[in-house]
């Protein structure tokens, strides 16, 4: 929901380094999964194997990257949150500086990714969905346009998205962040943001899909945690206190509890395959 889910400032801005790695890891154990469908249509609709070499934006705390690479792919990741890359190379770097099939892990922008020495990136990956806040999508722009030029001619970008809010049930739980900032920044996602993204950065459209990501969690504390390891709720929890928005997160999940104490969420987001020049 990656502003991630979407794309935002890092915790540990407004955090002490335990709790934003606390935060973290409840993002690499409860939340990050939730995008796997999407992961999953997308490398199969791309057929991602032996042949890919990946770079992914944003790359978090890697669970995309490992499925990137369980498929064979030749990955690299990039991201300004120390705390989940620290995660991610746990999971792909066990042993050291290279990991599954030379993975490589860098904190920064695309331009860590920059390797005169070998060959152009064929897929780029951007998979924190945008969509749910006004100007959420500013910082990936420039993002998209330096991975622009380490990819090779025609090729594949993939962007995500928030799909219709009517389709969205946890676009109902998002609009407590706005509300407890006062904030217009909350807004429903629009049919083509993800097209005017790919065209600000040069990009040329190549086909779309749709795919459900159901948010599922064991209870009601899990399900706060998860939302809150996305950082959408931090603007409210400094504009109020942490007790605050968990107390509001709490109402508003009520409607999603099932008999069993479990909290169910349906979504659908939305993928653009785009292509470079």
């Amino acid at each position: 929901m990656t502003p991630t889910l979407v794309r935002h400032q890092s915790p540990a801005a407004s955090a002490p380094p335990a709790q934003a790695y606390a935060r973290a890891r409840d993002w690499a154990e409860i939340q990050e999964r939730m995008l796997v469908p999407l992961y999953e249509a997308v490398y199969e609709r791309l057929e991602v194997g032996a042949a890919t070499r990946l770079l992914g934006l944003g790359c978090g705390s890697g669970l995309a990257l490992l499925m990137a690479a369980t498929r064979g792919a030749r990955v690299t990741g990039v991201d300004t949150r120390s705390e989940r890359l620290a995660l991610a190379r746990e999971r792909l770097r066990p042993e050291g500086v290279w990991g599954r099939d030379g993975a490589r892990l860098l904190e920064g922008g695309p331009e860590a990714a920059a390797d005169a020495s070998a060959a152009r990136y064929d897929l780029v990956t951007a998979f924190e969905p945008v969509g749910c806040a006004a100007g959420d999508a500013d910082g990936l722009g420039p993002a998209l346009e330096a991975a622009v030029g380490l990819a090779e001619r025609g090729g594949t970008v993939v962007l995500a998205g928030w799909g219709p809010p009517e389709r969205c049930a946890t676009s109902g739980v998002l609009r407590v962040a706005a509300r407890l900032t006062d904030s217009p920044r909350w807004r429903p996602s629009l049919r083509d943001d993800l097209e005017d993204l790919a065209s600000r950065a040069g990009l040329r459209p190549d086909g779309s899909g749709r795919v459900a990501c159901p948010f599922g969690y064991a209870d009601i504390d899990s399900a706060v945690r998860g939302l809150l390891s996305t950082g959408l709720f931090d603007a409210a929890a400094r504009a109020t206190d942490q007790v605050q928005v968990e107390k509001e997160l709490t109402e508003a999940l009520h409607p999603h509890l099932r008999a069993d104490g479990t909290v169910w969420m349906a979504n659908v987001f939305r993928y653009l395959i785009a292509r470079t020049p």
